[in-house]
């Protein structure tokens, strides 16, 4: 019976993903996975999510990095956090309008999204698109993250994130693969 229902689940999730991979490659729903990684974290679960839906992705890179010593990179994301301050970004997606489905990743950083992302989406016009959320922490969960995306893309259509702690991010596969089922 346990071997019946994993080779069930298994079929169907494959069948799932090969269907949004399959839109991507005819040109229909085609998606992108976005996102902006300090540490690491974010990239390895973009990266997981990528592999599993296809399409593009995208890295946010901010044009001045942020400090590599945790400490000043966490007082300097405090500081622009709490002033609102949004920065210059070294790229932007072209013809952002040929997506259906658009995941956004951020570090949780003081409760929600990196300045980066917030930038991201303050330069990129989601309407219309299907926006799936994703995060990495380190204890805080999603707190506002998701929140803040979806108050980002009012026009969009808002689906369930999913949030993964920072240092298991590199064993969250599984999860991963759950989430994504889940969503169809």
């Amino acid at each position: 019976m346990k071997k019946f229902l994993f080779l069930t689940i298994a079929v169907f999730y494959m069948g799932t993903t090969m269907n949004i991979q399959a839109q991507n490659k005819a040109g229909k729903g085609k998606t992108l996975v976005v996102y902006y990684s300090w540490s690491g974290n974010t990239r390895t679960l973009a990266q997981q999510i990528h592999k599993l839906v296809g399409g593009d992705i995208f890295e946010v890179v901010p044009v001045k990095a942020y400090p590599e010593d945790y400490n000043k990179c966490v007082t300097q994301a405090k500081q622009e956090i709490q002033s609102g301050y949004l920065p210059e970004l070294r790229d932007a997606v072209k013809n952002i309008e040929q997506y259906d489905t658009v995941f956004v990743g951020s570090p949780n950083w003081w409760s929600t999204i990196s300045p980066p992302i917030a930038a991201f989406l303050s330069q990129h016009d989601l309407s219309g698109k299907t926006v799936i959320p994703f995060c990495t922490h380190g204890s805080g969960g999603r707190a506002q993250c998701f929140a803040d995306i979806a108050k980002r893309t009012p026009k969009s259509k808002q689906c369930e994130g999913i949030a993964v702690y920072g240092s298991s991010v590199n064993s969250s596969q599984a999860q991963v693969e759950k989430w994504l089922q889940k969503l169809k």
